[in-house]
């Protein structure tokens, strides 16, 4: 069985797709939603007000999202997850089973989240569990979270980190394994270190002042100074 009332969905949209898992084969999906070509919503997960996916996302059995919640393109939510209101996930993204986000929290193209510490073994596939990203936090491009890691709110964590152990609220960690290297209240004002280039579909560039050494990148184009 299936609940949705004013839905906005493209041909080839499957929405209350069987799950094979659970007895419970009701989808809630709420108000306003807008399903693009290729979503799969399975049956037993309730889905709150407008709704909005990409192309071929897939939405698995037995999560809670909340309202005003995107999912872009070839991105899949994976069983038994929560999803805070207002998160945003981008393309190509791997939501694992039992993953919570926090609202307003951001994944940028990529983000692959784990929740297996021994794949292969029983008693870790027992104990499956993907981790918690706080509310506001901030995942760079292709950023991977490992299970169990706790990610505080409001955290900016860099480009391909690989984020290992739990990072306090309010930091900003980059790296592989992502260290901390500095607080988010604390970075430079971004307006100082680009310029406008006319010339270019790359509509700004890095300035000539700025650094080429001792920094390195953030996946939102900020750097930091890497701290020992």
């Amino acid at each position: 069985m299936t609940t949705h009332p004013a839905v906005n969905a493209d041909p080839g949209v499957q929405i209350g797709y069987p799950a094979a898992r659970v007895a419970d084969q009701e989808l809630t999906l709420g108000e306003g939603a807008r399903l693009r070509s290729g979503t799969i919503l399975y049956a037993g997960s309730r889905i709150g007000e407008r709704f909005e996916t990409g192309h071929n996302v897939v939405v698995r059995e037995q999560c809670e999202i909340a309202d005003d919640v995107s999912v872009w393109s070839n991105t899949v939510i994976d069983y038994g997850c929560r999803i805070g209101a207002g998160v945003k996930i981008h393309t190509n993204c791997y939501v694992a089973q039992y993953t919570e986000i926090g609202p307003g929290a951001f994944l940028a193209p990529g983000v692959t989240i784990a929740n297996d510490l021994y794949p292969g073994s029983s008693e870790s596939a027992e104990v499956m569990s993907g981790p918690s990203i706080g509310a506001g936090a901030q995942l760079g491009v292709n950023v991977t979270v490992l299970p169990f890691v706790r990610i505080g709110e409001n955290c900016l964590v860099g480009a391909g980190s690989v984020v290992t152990r739990d990072l306090p609220a309010g930091t900003v960690a980059f790296g592989n394994p992502a260290r901390v290297r500095g607080l988010v209240g604390e970075l430079e004002d971004i307006s100082s270190r680009i310029q406008p280039d006319d010339a270019s579909a790359s509509r700004y560039r890095f300035s000539p002042a700025e650094p080429a050494d001792d920094k390195t990148a953030l996946g939102n184009g900020v750097t930091m100074e890497v701290m020992g």
